[in-house]
This record gives structure tokens, sequence and C-alpha cells, in this order.
């Protein structure tokens, strides 16, 4: 083996690829196919989307498991430990799992020169393979069309919502955007839309290819009532449901998704009521307008662009505060960074900013200018060395009443999730 420690390979594989993100089918598939001739077998649902996935992955996952399904899951980035990327029946795999699918990998490349990502699709998959499952659910990493999980056909898809995020890869407007994550789309197959605003793009795709496409509020609907919720759809209805665990009212957007989702492969997967509802209650997703602590309160969202920035502000003005919001905030230089500060100068009151420990932070001066080009004043912002340092007098200056929400990156947040 050519590493025997998870970190090492983690390392080697960082450095491997000349590039962190090369977008493309061809070096992975040929690679999957040495490792696997055959398809996976078991059903598969591919997630992609702007924002949302997580929250569906884990909707999916939690549902399929109150039904006593075996659910293989991948998703990314993580938040503390790699594992976190691939669970079988609810558990990450171990450090030995993936040293031994990551030689086997390396055995199988040859000469080709994977990513980082695309080493770790190749170990969920290769995981996913010999675990006995009923079902995969993969979440896409970046667009769709050209991203490593897209070498498997899924039997459903799903694309939550499309808005501008990851411009240098994915194009500058929706529906070029839109464009990107319809590539999961297979012909005959089916594929749900979640959003309620859909590109053009993705509803050209769907009838290029033959693909099925279920849209929010025309093939599905859901119903806010005073206790609960229902989800009508012109088959099978479901009515009386519990709201999800997780916080937000948008959560009730990805839960209707992922039940269409399921409702399409209800031959294959069939789910009780029973199963629907413990699920809904037990899906949880560390880092979504997450509450960690009390006096102070401490709040962790990865929200990284505009649209999961205005969730994140419309959660927080639905939570009461009488004192002072105080924000632990950083983000990657190639996001949008001056649209969030945008979405959420009305939410806080002091920010305390701090570079990412990643190759693409944004820098002190960056993050600066943004808050300033929203008016910001300087007397509202201070400056620390890293997150310990932000986190840590984020803390010592909260007062009673007061809150902390952290937020701009899975790195911020991970990060923090190790301090609290």
């Amino acid at each position: 083996m050519r590493f025997d420690k998870l970190d090492d390979w983690l390392d080697w594989q960082s450095t491997l690829h000349p590039k962190q993100i090369e977008l493309g089918l061809e070096r992975v598939s040929a690679v999957w196919r040495r490792l696997h001739a055959d398809p996976l077998a078991c059903q598969v649902i591919t997630v992609a989307g702007t924002n949302g996935k997580g929250s569906c992955v884990a909707f999916l996952e939690a549902m399929l498991r109150s039904a006593s399904y075996r659910v293989g899951c991948y998703t990314s980035p993580h938040l503390v430990r790699y594992n976190e990327r691939i669970l079988i029946d609810g558990e990450p795999v171990s450090d030995r799992q993936l040293c031994e699918a990551f030689e086997r990998i390396d055995q199988a490349r040859g000469e080709s020169l994977l990513t980082y990502f695309e080493f770790g699709t190749l170990a969920a998959l290769d995981l996913f393979a010999s675990a006995g499952l009923d079902v995969v659910v993969l979440e896409v990493g970046l667009g769709g069309r050209l991203d490593a999980v897209n070498i498997i056909d899924p039997d459903v898809a799903l694309i939550t919502t499309v808005d501008i995020d990851h411009t240098d890869w994915l194009g500058q407007t929706r529906e070029q955007i839109g464009r990107e994550k319809a590539g999961i789309m297979r012909p005959g197959r089916p594929v749900v839309f979640a959003g309620n605003d859909i590109p053009d793009s993705i509803r050209e795709r769907a009838e290029k290819v033959g693909a099925h496409l279920l849209l929010a509020g025309r093939d599905y609907q859901w119903r806010r009532l005073d206790q609960g919720w229902d989800w009508l759809h012109a088959t099978h209805s479901r009515h009386s449901l519990p709201l999800p665990n997780m916080r937000g009212e948008f959560q009730l957007q990805n839960a209707a998704a992922a039940l269409m989702a399921l409702e399409l492969l209800r031959n294959e997967l069939p789910l009780d009521q029973r199963a629907v509802r413990f699920g809904l209650q037990e899906a949880q997703l560390s880092g979504r307008f997450q509450v960690v602590g009390r006096d102070p309160q401490v709040i962790l969202d990865v929200a990284h662009n505009a649209q999961a920035a205005q969730a994140l502000s419309d959660n927080l003005g639905d939570m009461f505060c009488h004192g002072r919001t105080i924000a632990v905030f950083s983000m990657l230089a190639d996001k949008e960074i001056e649209q969030v500060v945008k979405v959420m100068s009305s939410r806080i009151d002091e920010w305390y900013l701090f570079p990412i420990d990643a190759v693409r932070a944004a820098s002190l001066s960056q993050l600066e200018q943004a808050l300033q080009a929203q008016g910001i004043e300087a007397g509202q912002r201070r400056r620390f060395d890293d997150v310990t340092a932000a986190f840590s007098a984020a803390t010592n200056a909260a007062g009673e009443g007061d809150r902390i929400v952290v937020f701009g990156s899975f790195y911020a947040v991970g990060d923090v999730v190790k301090l609290v």
C-alpha cells in the first residue's frame, strides 16, 4: 500500500493533479471501468443544485433508513473529518476502509492524474459496490454534467435550486448554470426540480434527452398546516406530516422534493407513513442553521452564496434576539462576497473577520472591501489572524441576549465545530 494513514493519502491526492478542480468524466470513467465493469446493483438517486443538496440527501437517507433499507450516501465537502463524506447505513466509513479503497484506485488508475475529488468519488463508489446496499444517494460536488458523480446513471435525478455560484466553472448566468446541472438527466428516467423558478435550459435539456421532468407546484405540491404539513401528488398524497426537525421554512421545499424522488421509486423502495414521519423528524445536517451553544447562542451555517445567505437571514429574522448579532465571517475569494454581505448586512451588528486556512481563501483586505462597499462602518468591523482568535473574541464580547453567527464557508464552520 502506498500509504497506511488516511492523512498521508489525502495530502498526496491534493498534489497529484496540477489543478485543484478539473471537470471532465474521461479520466474518472476509465478508472471506474477498471475497478468495476458492472453497474451498481442497487437504486441510485443523484442530487444536484446550488443550495439544498445536503438537506435533500439527509431527508432521503433518514426516510429510507427508517424503512430499514441499507443506504449509502456520498456528500461533500466535510466539516471536520473526511470520513463524513461516505456513509454506509448512517455511519462514516473507517480510515482503514478508505485507505484500502484508495489503494485499489491507485492501482487501477495507471498514469491518470486524478484530482482529490475524483479519488473521493471513486472511493465512495468502490465501497458502495461491495456493501450490499439497497440504494445509494449521490450528491454532485460541482455542477453536474462534468462532475465525477455523473459517471453513474441515476434511476432518479433531483435538482434542488439554480442560482449564481461557481461562475468560473459553470457560467455567469442561471441559464448556463442550469444547463450544467441538467447534465445529470438520463433518457427515459425521471428528474425532479424543486425550485420555484426553473431555467429554460433545464426544460430544454429534459426534452432533448427524453427525461421525465417533474416540477414543484405543478406535478407535486405541499401545504403548510398549523401543526404540520401535507404533501400532495396526483396518485399518492401524504397528510398530517410532522414538520422537519431541521430549521427553516425552506426545508419544506427540500423535504417535498425528497418525497417526490422517493415516490418515483415506490415500486422498488416502498415507504410506509411511519418511515416517512420518522425520517422527517430524524433528518439532521450539521452546519445548516445549527444551534450549538447557549449564553451566548451560537448558530452555524455554511451559507456561501446569496441564495443561501437569504435563507440564513430569513431564519435569523424568525428567531427572536433581544441583543446583538455578531458575525464570525470569512469566505473563499472566488465567491460573491459582496452579495452575501449585502443580504446579511441588516441582520449583523458586528463583523469579526478572519482569513480561511485554504488555497482559495479571501484575504482580510478583500473581506473588508466587501463590507465597506455595503456601507458597513469601520467601528462594526474587527480583524483577526485566524478563526480561533475571531471566535474567542466574539465569545468574550457577547453579553446577555447576544448571539454569534458563524457563516460564509464550510471551512469556517468546520473550524468552529472543533472549538465548541
